[in-house]
């Protein structure tokens, strides 16, 4: 989506996709990736997501990438951080602790950036991008990230029948857009029961999975 819609829906505070818990299939599935202590951890679109805050607690250093100024301030007023801020490249740079907040546009990511990041986190990144701007997500973690082990979740339904975001993404689109990595299905879960805003729109199957990635 074009910047301004994320800006309009943070200013608006609708943001129904952040959760009030750590994610249950990072916290399930993220061991079983055997980073290194102290890996740095790249998550992209990350929001003011406690996912961040786990994964600090763990143990890794967190480089997370935000368009919106106002979900990066949020996420360390309501962690009760104090944040030093400074430029990097077209970033706004927020440090606190073991955590970095990029804020801007995660296409201007160079591999300089992240060239010690071992590991990516993609819980609500891929499915909030429209088809053209995913694949161009997808290219560009190809060239950010030549070794590295993560997660990412996606949410698979009907899209004739209600638009996104969350934008729908079959595991067909993940296994060819991640073609030169290793792609793993590690769980799914039928989620239309909880999710009463599909249901509204005639979706009868919502399905989430997560994938463990590796290259």
């Amino acid at each position: 989506m074009e910047s301004a819609f994320w800006h309009k829906r943070w200013a608006d505070n609708q943001i129904g996709f952040h959760q009030a818990q750590v994610n249950p299939y990072l916290q399930a599935h993220w061991p079983a990736l055997g980073l290194a202590p102290g890996a740095r951890v790249l998550v992209p679109l990350c929001g003011k997501s406690l996912d961040l805050v786990w994964l600090a607690a763990q143990g890794y250093r967190v480089l997370g990438v935000e368009l919106s100024r106002k979900a990066v301030e949020g996420f360390f007023v309501e962690q009760g951080l104090a944040a030093e801020v400074s430029r990097r490249g077209a970033f706004e740079v927020w440090r606190g602790g073991e955590v970095e907040l990029w804020c801007g546009d995660i296409f201007d990511l160079r591999v300089e950036d992240v060239a010690d990041c071992t590991g990516l986190y993609d819980r609500a990144a891929l499915i909030a991008l429209p088809p053209a701007m995913r694949e161009r997500y997808m290219a560009l973690l190809d060239t950010l990230l030549p070794a590295c082990k993560g997660l990412l979740v996606t949410l698979d339904y009907d899209q004739a029948l209600i638009d996104g975001p969350p934008f729908s993404v079959s595991d067909e689109e993940v296994r060819r857009g991640f073609a030169d990595w290793q792609v793993e299905e590690a769980g799914q879960a039928q989620i239309i029961a909880d999710s009463p805003k599909f249901q509204s729109a005639g979706v009868s199957s919502l399905v989430e999975r997560v994938y463990r990635i590796g290259r």
